[in-house]
């Protein structure tokens, strides 16, 4: 996997972040710069642990599963991908009111999980390529701060709207490198 092509799953990765920092963000006052800046930071740090803890559970089951280990990569990055997609195509508000709220250390806490499960499908689907986990991973965290600090900040200005253009985007990313690799393996398509 090229250091590309881990850019753009950083970055899908990422949307599920950058839609919550917006929403989030919309209710942060101009003074808020030490929660906000936290909040970006859980994000980027869990979305580098949870690929590793992925990468870490797969890595036990790779001599089982090597022979099928594309389709469960197209498997997970599609499945992920519609996901982000369905999400971002939904109608539903819910978290309009909690937008509102008082963000606490706690919620930060449950939100960063929450968006970075996915992080750890990917990690799994690591355990299957030759690639760096260690490297992916920070590349994976730091990308999702520096978006979900830009989300953050600007989500007074961008609205709710954004974040569901952004998981249609991500989830878009997602697919598309889930097919790629499973379209190389399968000997379809070369490497580029």
């Amino acid at each position: 996997m090229s250091v590309f092509e881990i850019i753009l799953i950083s970055i899908g990765l990422a949307m599920d972040a950058f839609g919550v920092s917006i929403g989030k963000g919309l209710s942060m006052t101009v003074g808020e710069n030490g929660r906000k800046v936290t909040l970006a930071f859980l994000f980027g740090l869990f979305q580098f642990l949870m690929p590793i803890i992925g990468w870490l559970i797969g890595r036990q089951f790779i001599d089982v599963i090597s022979e099928w280990d594309h389709w469960i990569i197209f498997g997970l990055l599609g499945y992920l991908g519609i996901a982000m997609i369905r999400e971002g195509l939904s109608d539903d508000d819910d978290d309009e009111e909690n937008d509102k709220q008082f963000l606490g250390a706690w919620e930060m806490i449950m939100l960063s999980v929450a968006t970075s499960l996915d992080a750890m499908a990917v990690g799994l689907t690591f355990a299957f390529l030759p690639i760096n986990v260690w490297e992916a991973s920070t590349m994976i965290g730091v990308i999702t701060f520096g978006i979900s600090l830009i989300g953050v900040y600007l989500g007074k200005f961008m609205g709710q709207f954004v974040g569901k253009y952004a998981d249609i985007l991500g989830g878009g990313v997602l697919i598309f490198i889930g097919t790629k690799i499973l379209l190389q393996h399968l000997g379809i398509i070369g490497e580029f």
